[in-house]
């Protein structure tokens, strides 16, 4: 397993990965910036900096994330949330099939080990809220800005 830190504009993004696809992406307050990038990850990271660049709307390099069936399940599902839209806790427990199961599905997406892509960050409260984020708040609103299609222009 190949590991490496990269710089983006919301803090050191941490990835790991082998042949078999990525596993995890995380963002931490900072961290040594990898130079030499493992062919493994190459794809990961020229995307990553092409999203925050505003120049990627989607991901194709393979993922591997580790969890649960039924995390697996929830995280494919955000896999379908489109860029720049968001969807609610409810909404994503009704696509499950199951709306009791809103707090699992919170859960499982809390446990998303693939900051970014796999778009957690869309999901919000029924009421429009920006509700939990295990990268902060400040980190959520600044992506959904980031991917929103309309961009708003500074009066100032």
């Amino acid at each position: 397993m190949e590991t490496v830190f990269i710089n983006t504009p919301l803090g050191t993004a941490k990835i790991k990965g082998d042949e078999e696809g990525i596993s995890v992406i995380s963002i931490l307050q900072e961290g040594e910036i990898t130079k030499n990038i493992p062919l493994e990850l190459k794809e990961a990271v020229k995307q990553l900096n092409e999203y925050f660049e505003g120049n990627r709307t989607h991901f194709t390099f393979t993922l591997n994330p580790k969890g649960t069936d039924f995390q697996q399940k929830v995280w494919k599902l955000l896999l379908n949330i489109p860029h720049g839209k968001t969807i609610s806790y409810l909404e994503l427990s009704k696509q499950l099939g199951d709306v009791k199961a809103i707090r699992a599905v919170a859960s499982a997406n809390g446990k998303n080990p693939l900051w970014i892509v796999v778009p957690c960050h869309r999901v919000i409260g029924s009421d429009g809220s920006l509700t939990g984020y295990a990268g902060g708040l400040w980190r959520k609103k600044w992506l959904l800005d980031h991917e929103n299609p309309i961009k708003q222009q500074s009066l100032f």
